[in-house]
């Protein structure tokens, strides 16, 4: 069986050790539930939360997500619009992000364990007996 990819177990938002328990009890498209986080891993029962307040740290990931977001928009509604006026802008970006807040909040999560969380892969046994 293949080793599963680090970036398919990012996009997937799965364990950082066996890249095959989720890390989030529901799926993304519930949006009343999208951050209920499973305390350890399904699979191979690993803390997700490293130590106390290790998730504060992906806060700087979303930071840098929803900047990006910013830039994007900014420039598509320029593009697109022919640079209108600004109110246009203020509108259009928060708008976007708001839309946007759950998936920042999963896959800041969910890179932030992945780079500095300290877990590497191990290869799950599979025993059948």
């Amino acid at each position: 069986m293949p080793e599963p990819s680090k970036l398919k177990s990012i996009l997937k938002a799965k364990c950082p050790k066996c890249r095959e328990g989720e890390m989030f009890e529901f799926p993304l498209a519930s949006w009343t539930k999208f951050s209920r986080m499973h305390t350890h891993c399904p699979v191979c029962k690993l803390r997700f939360e490293v130590e106390p307040g290790f998730f504060i740290g992906a806060m700087y990931v979303s930071y840098v997500m929803s900047l990006g977001i910013f830039m994007v928009v900014s420039a598509l509604i320029y593009v697109i619009f022919n640079n209108p006026d600004f109110y246009f802008y203020m509108i259009g970006i928060p708008l976007v992000v708001l839309f946007l807040i759950p998936v920042m909040y999963r896959y800041s999560r969910v890179l932030f364990l992945h780079l500095f969380g300290g877990v590497k892969y191990e290869i799950q046994d599979r025993t059948i007996i």
